[in-house]
């Protein structure tokens, strides 16, 4: 697990609360278009590492309409910065409306960050898959912090955008292969609002 994906997931779900190597790119599309041009904004907080500013801000730039539709309580997001002196990740937690049996069922983390896609798959390569989400470079990681987790890794002009689903077990046991169902989907709705 990556030093950066360490601290920022950390903070991201500290903010809610208070297979073997790469495998040949699979298309993932998506027919929903945008009909709203994406904004490309002031970045919230900046770092001294020369690495380029991050010009998505996930809690700002995902319309929050779009993010109810898709299941996740978007009147209740949580805002978090984290800048790491040599990197910088802005981050968004939403918690899932769905529940099953008392239980939310997932809760999303979407982070964008100034490292590169190559630093992202240098450091968790035994569990990402190489992918294309409307035409993005990207890398689908099953399992990077522990089980019941799916992250897609989106490939911006300013390094990266991670969109990070947990879900949270109401007892029974999941799959692995069911991990990220539903992920490719979702993945390619918030796609569409990356500027870069």
């Amino acid at each position: 697990m990556s030093r950066w994906r360490r601290a920022a997931l950390a903070a991201a779900i500290i903010a809610v609360a208070a297979a073997c190597g790469p495998t040949p790119a699979t298309e993932i599309d998506n027919s929903t278009t945008v009909t709203t041009a994406p904004t490309t904004r002031t970045p919230r907080i900046v770092d001294d590492s020369g690495r380029p500013d991050i010009t998505f801000d996930p809690c700002l730039d995902l319309p929050d309409d779009v993010m109810t539709a898709a299941g996740y309580d978007a009147a209740h997001k949580e805002f978090a910065d984290m800048p790491m002196g040599s990197y910088t990740f802005l981050a968004c937690a939403y918690r899932g409306t769905e529940l099953v049996r008392g239980t939310r069922k997932f809760s999303l983390n979407v982070l964008s960050g100034n490292i590169k896609l190559e630093e992202e798959l240098a450091k968790n390569g035994e569990i990402s898959t190489a992918i294309t989400v409307n035409g993005r470079r990207g890398l689908r990681e099953i399992g990077p912090n522990g089980r019941n987790e799916c992250t897609y890794a989106l490939q911006t002009n300013f390094g990266i955008v991670l969109v990070n689903r947990l879900y949270h077990s109401d007892g029974s046991a999941l799959p692995k292969e069911e991990w990220c169902a539903g992920m490719e989907e979702l993945t390619a709705i918030l796609e569409q609002y990356i500027a870069n």
